[in-house]
């Protein structure tokens, strides 16, 4: 039996492997990388070189990041809160984005550029080539370094590993390892970090993701993977990356969540990092978010910000810093033709289903505030038309950019594509019976999940949706203290009744579990799935006016919260 690291549970001659060949990289080529990264064996990648560390210069690095694109490869509408109300404006394209980062190189060729997650779900193009499509796009784009997301094993774990292992550059995870049997881990199934040295200044990235994956997806997508939080190792690598590989300056990439990215900088585990590019919330911080041992950043999602980090450098010293959230907009920057044309030609053959239109709505879609919008309503509406339950559920979802501009009618058009970019996993609708007393605690936990106090346990979605219910709460009360007042159908919650549930199956969850409801009975598949009901719904009811009922009241914040961070210097919009 191979020794071991009794720090990170790696086979030490393996662990070596890791530490002294992932990181050695100096003036590293922007996309190199050898093969091997992320495969099934657990080999880990070598970062290439391309000659000694350069002597001190002086310039400005340049660090850019995107996240959370989610498969949106055209520009769309994007919302933003302005002067109290919304806001719609064209953004993202990934061949805008192209030409947002060719102009950057252009003017400064030390620039990096990273992407932190959710590159393979969200689209009816990833569903139909599984993935497949988004490689040869995103290598188009000539990132410099990735991050795997929760949505990244969508697929499963063996796909994950074949698209992230078809990128063209480097991937990095320190809390990714292989199932060894038994709930033991295995080797990692990245290497941990990677680093970039350019005017005598040595950059180290060191990379996490969510350790709640396997509780926040189906739990069979990630199979084969233990995940382990970060602050486990964090402080060990931080000193590799400090003493032994004598990095100037540390980033960690994360897709963890903005309460859980900002937790994670005040513990002192992560003393000694500069600072932490965040995902997975969606997110747009403007101004780094100053914690006790690290600045936090993330650039909002599907493509329409890029987060840019200038380090200024005289004499091989970093002298000076300044970050900045650049908006993509589709009207003032020109896609890059070569993108364009790759993306057209990827598409052509979807092209006709994906516009396909299904429905209208009469009002705009989106999916940006905390306790009930517009796609949701729509969802449950269309459920609630369908299956006659007691109860209708629909998970707390964050992705799915907005739609809001209208056709000649005056109407909003509902794509066949749409239907995925709302729900790109067509679940198969389920029923059950559930107690009163059984919803009340999984209201409570639920809105924990949301609003806990404690930054690390927040999950990353928002409040769970539901239809047939009326629920009056305070999101910032003490744990099990939140809902003041339920109904369902009229009623006051009787924690004695047995009520019927109506949500969707979660590949690889219990037959007693729906929509993390434990302990329920009488579970059944219904025949048909959510894209079967939303079509028929749209079929029979268009226009829609999905306006959201308020069935869940917040007491203690305005209906209109756009995020659930607090007491930081933060603001959405």
């Amino acid at each position: 039996m191979q020794d071991k690291d009794q720090k990170t549970g790696l086979p030490r001659r393996n662990f070596l492997r890791n530490t002294l060949m992932a990181g050695v990289g100096l003036n590293l080529v922007p996309g190199a990388v050898l093969a091997g990264s992320g495969n099934k064996d657990g080999d880990d990648a070598v970062a290439h070189t391309d000659g000694e560390k350069p002597k001190p210069q002086s310039g400005t690095l340049s660090l850019l990041q995107t996240t959370d694109v989610h498969c949106q490869i055209h520009p769309h509408d994007e919302l933003f809160w302005e002067g109290g109300k919304a806001v719609f404006r064209k953004t993202a394209g990934y061949a805008q984005v192209a030409t947002m980062f060719e102009q950057i190189r252009r003017k400064n060729p030390n620039t990096f550029i990273v992407d932190t997650g959710d590159m393979f779900q969200g689209s009816e193009l990833s569903v139909k080539t599984t993935g497949k499509a988004f490689v040869p796009i995103l290598n188009a784009l000539g990132y410099d370094l990735y991050l795997p997301g929760n949505w990244e094993v969508v697929y499963y774990k063996k796909n994950m590993q074949t698209l992230l292992g078809a990128l063209n550059a480097p991937k990095v995870c320190a809390n990714m390892y292989h199932d060894a049997g038994e709930g033991k881990k295995g080797e990692l199934v990245f290497p941990p970090y990677y680093t970039w040295s350019k005017l005598g200044v040595k950059i180290g990235f060191l990379g996490y993701t969510d350790p709640l994956v396997p509780l926040r997806q189906s739990p069979n997508y990630s199979k084969g993977i233990i995940y382990t939080k970060p602050e486990e190792n964090l402080a060990y690598y931080v000193n590799v990356l400090r003493e032994q590989e004598q990095c100037d300056f540390i980033i960690i990439l994360a897709h963890l969540g903005l309460s859980q990215q900002i937790a994670l900088a005040n513990m002192p585990e992560c003393e000694g990092v500069n600072y932490i590019f965040g995902g997975d919330t969606h997110e747009r911080v403007r101004k780094p978010i100053q914690c006790k041992y690290a600045k936090v950043v993330e650039p909002g999602a599907f493509g329409s910000f890029v987060g840019r980090l200038d380090l200024q450098i005289e004499d091989g010293k970093i002298t000076g810093e300044h970050y900045e959230l650049l908006e993509v907009s589709a009207d003032k920057l020109k896609p890059n033709k070569a993108v364009a044309k790759l993306v057209a030609q990827i598409e052509a053959p979807y092209t006709a289903e994906i516009e396909n239109v299904v429905g209208y709505s009469k009002v705009p879609l989106y999916r940006y505030f905390v306790v009930e919008n517009t796609i949701d309503t729509l969802i449950l509406d269309a459920l609630a038309w369908k299956v006659k339950t007691d109860l209708i559920l629909s998970n707390g979802f964050r992705f799915c950019p907005p739609r809001s501009t209208p056709n000649a009618d005056g109407l909003i058009p509902i794509t066949q594509g749409y239907l995925f970019d709302m729900l790109p996993v067509d679940a198969t609708v389920r029923t059950a019976k559930v107690s009163g007393k059984q919803i009340l605690q999984w209201l409570e936990k639920e809105l924990n999940n949301v609003f806990a106090k404690d930054a690390s346990k927040r999950f990353g979605g928002w409040v769970v949706k539901f239809r047939g219910m009326q629920v009056e709460f305070n999101a910032f009360a003490e744990m099990g203290k939140r809902v003041q007042k339920v109904t369902i159908g009229g009623q006051p919650l009787d924690p004695e009744r047995q009520y019927s549930v109506s949500a969707c199956e979660r590949d690889g969850d219990p037959e007693t579990m729906l929509c993390r409801i434990p302990n329920v009975t009488e579970g059944k598949n219904l025949p048909y799935t959510l894209h079967v009901v939303l079509k028929e719904y749209l079929a029979a009811n268009s226009p829609v006016n999905p306006t959201p009922h308020g069935d869940a009241k917040i007491l203690d914040a305005p209906a209109t919260l756009l995020t659930q961070v607090t007491g930081v210097d933060y603001e959405f919009r």
